[in-house]
């Protein structure tokens, strides 16, 4: 199985690739902050390394009570939370949805139920499965996440590319999951310092939970 994991930053793909390598069937690589990157980086590892699945990696923005640092996200459904194409020519188009496209990007079935295996099985990290919302916008302020909540209010974790590279696989017919580490938790946060000290202080150690979820992946092949 040929495994690929795509991240947003270079210091994801540092700790990532510490972790992963090509030979053993796993290509890391950084597409760029952002949903035209992510969506770029999506169609250039499909084209140039056809992987059997795609998991987007990386931090992201928690939300709810039971959400906190270093807990990681894996996704059931992925949609965007700045995106509305209005009601004028189909009158069913949801927002956070793309017009044409699925109302909200499901998981690869398979690999979530794998997800929920490998939750149930290991206790030293917190693992909560549930929608990811994705927007052009670092979520800084407590009144722009106040806002993506009001609309999304189920929603676990917040970031900038997971649900462009989940449009893109489901353009491909290519398994996709997103497996995203909390980095902030916006509602309780000022002036983005947890983000700030996730990367200073606690960062290293955080992806292990991904080389976990991968490394049961390939068992099962």
């Amino acid at each position: 199985m040929k495994i690929g994991i795509i991240v947003a930053m270079e210091k994801e793909l540092r700790r990532l690739q510490s972790l992963f390598s090509e030979k053993d069937g796993v290509c890391v690589s950084q597409c760029g902050i952002g949903k035209v990157n992510a969506a770029l980086g999506a169609a250039e590892m499909i084209r140039s390394y056809q992987p059997d699945v795609i998991i987007s990696s990386g931090c992201a923005g928690g939300n709810g009570d039971d959400v906190n640092v270093k807990d990681v996200v894996v996704s059931t459904e992925l949609c965007y939370h700045d995106v509305y194409c209005g009601k004028a020519i189909d009158d069913t188009t949801q927002y956070g949805q793309v017009q044409g496209m699925p109302a909200r990007f499901k998981a690869d079935a398979r690999l979530l139920a794998l997800a929920e295996q490998f939750k149930s099985q290991q206790s030293s990290v917190n693992i909560h499965t549930g929608l990811i919302v994705t927007g052009d916008w670092f979520v800084d302020s407590k009144e722009k996440m106040r806002h993506i909540v009001g609309l999304f209010p189920e929603a676990k974790a917040v970031d900038m590319e997971s649900a462009a590279i989940a449009q893109t696989c489901y353009k491909y017919n290519v398994p996709f999951i997103s497996y995203r580490v909390i980095s902030d938790i916006p509602l309780r946060d000022t002036d983005a310092s947890q983000y700030h000290d996730f990367w200073s202080q606690v960062a290293e150690t955080s992806f292990e939970t991904t080389r976990h979820f991968v490394e049961s992946l390939q068992k099962k092949v």
